[in-house]
């Protein structure tokens, strides 16, 4: 008797998705245990589904649980995923209650940390370009990529930190937080260029796409975000969601992600961008944190880091020249942020230990530099070799944050706790 073909499918992505979940469940557990963040765990586990372990040790079993068919719906839900999580990313920006000068230092940490990445991360690229890079894509784009994925941060790991530490209202943390945000706009910015250049055929092809993004940008900040205030306040007021409110809250992300995708500079932008659109109140931003985060990073994430995983090929990094070529893009991206961080840090007047303490948290680049290089990859901007080095930057430098944040600032020196606000954690 013939199965339907849809029924056929299902059988085959629901075993996927197990595996996927206990891989990450297992990892992310592990993780843990030796205090370090889920999150890491559960990019480990991606990576280990891949061809780097799984595909070697028991190539028949993975081609059967990740078959040709099965990839395009992972790839669908990771979508979705980075999509809702970008927007909660987003929403859970405070952009309230800054002290006098506040702006104008972070924005000192955050060219600290853009800059010397961006600069070593562009001449590293124009160094490798001949070893790492497609032959249709120009030096010039394929260095400010290199950078621009070196330059970012991983913001809601640093927010986690300073949140479990309950210091994300100090001095210091609300800081490292703005800073990490700008940071993160302007690596997006880069790479929203970068994507409208490569897809609309030089600077001039680009032009329209750049545009209607900005376009965008204007019309969800100042059209759409005041017409969603009052949902914000019966929120606020009520401390939960009802039915209409939990429809806005999917629907404004997915459909943004759909117009930016539609425009060209996919839909993680339009996410960010819609979780900028979201009422600022702080009892809003945690009841939307609360009600949504739980189903992203335990269902959907992981699926992202599997997807990831099945496109990482670490055995394309083996011989001489392309191990020296990955230390040259893990010691630009690590020497920019965190040295560059530091410096900044104690040039505004705090100590050493803290400046050493922020270099290390801004220099975490975990989910934020996977989905960056995912959307090169898709769109044709970088080769599988420069993938796979990246994602292993990613692994290695959200690895080193916690252990050196405590190398710089342990407990018995860091500041007294505050009372937190409500800031987004994975």
């Amino acid at each position: 008797m013939p199965v339907d073909p849809n029924l056929a499918l299902v059988l085959k992505v629901l075993p996927a998705l197990a595996v996927i979940l206990l891989a990450a469940a297992i990892c992310g557990r592990l993780a843990m245990m030796v205090m370090q963040p889920r999150v890491l765990g559960e990019m480990v586990a991606g990576v280990l589904l891949g061809p780097t372990l799984f595909g070697w040790l028991f190539p028949e079993a993975q081609a059967a649980l990740f078959p040709r068919e099965v990839r395009p719906v992972l790839y669908v839900l990771s979508t979705i995923g980075l999509t809702l999580y970008m927007f909660l990313v987003g929403a859970g920006l405070d952009r309230s209650g800054r002290t006098e000068g506040e702006l104008r230092r972070a924005s000192a940490l955050a060219v600290s940390g853009i800059v010397p990445s961006l600069l070593l991360g562009f001449g590293t690229g124009l160094f490798l370009y001949d070893l790492l890079s497609r032959p249709d894509v120009p030096p010039l784009e394929f260095a400010l990529f290199v950078g621009g994925a070196l330059s970012l941060t991983a913001f809601p790991m640093l927010a986690r930190i300073l949140y479990e530490r309950r210091l994300e209202n100090s001095p210091l943390g609300r800081l490292s937080l703005l800073a990490a945000s700008i940071d993160d706009a302007a690596a997006w910015c880069v790479l929203a260029v970068l994507s409208a250049m490569h897809l609309g055929h030089g600077i001039g092809g680009a032009l329209p796409t750049i545009g209607l993004s900005a376009l965008f940008a204007l019309v969800m900040l100042v059209v759409v975000a005041p017409m969603l205030r009052p949902m914000g306040a019966a929120v606020a007021r009520t401390g939960r969601f009802n039915a209409t409110a939990m429809y806005v809250v999917v629907l404004v992300p997915l459909t943004a992600g759909w117009i930016t995708d539609w425009i060209g500079v996919y839909a993680v932008f339009g996410g960010f961008v819609a979780g900028l659109a979201m009422p600022r109140d702080p009892a809003f931003r945690q009841a939307l944190h609360d009600r949504m985060i739980d189903v992203v990073s335990t269902l959907l994430l992981p699926v992202f880091f599997t997807f990831s995983g099945l496109n990482t090929h670490l055995g394309g990094i083996a011989g001489g020249a392309m191990v020296l070529a990955f230390g040259l893009i893990l010691a630009a991206g690590f020497v920019g942020k965190y040295f560059g961080c530091a410096v900044a840090m104690r040039w505004l007047g705090f100590g050493w230990r803290e400046s050493y303490a922020v270099g290390a948290l801004m220099n975490a680049r975990g989910l934020m530099i996977l989905i960056f290089i995912n959307i090169g990859l898709a769109q044709g901007m970088i080769t599988q070799e420069l993938f796979a080095m990246l994602v292993l930057v990613a692994v290695l430098t959200t690895a080193g944050a916690l252990p050196l944040y405590k190398l710089a600032l342990p407990a018995r020196l860091e500041p007294a706790p505050v009372v937190d606000l409500a800031i987004l954690r994975p």
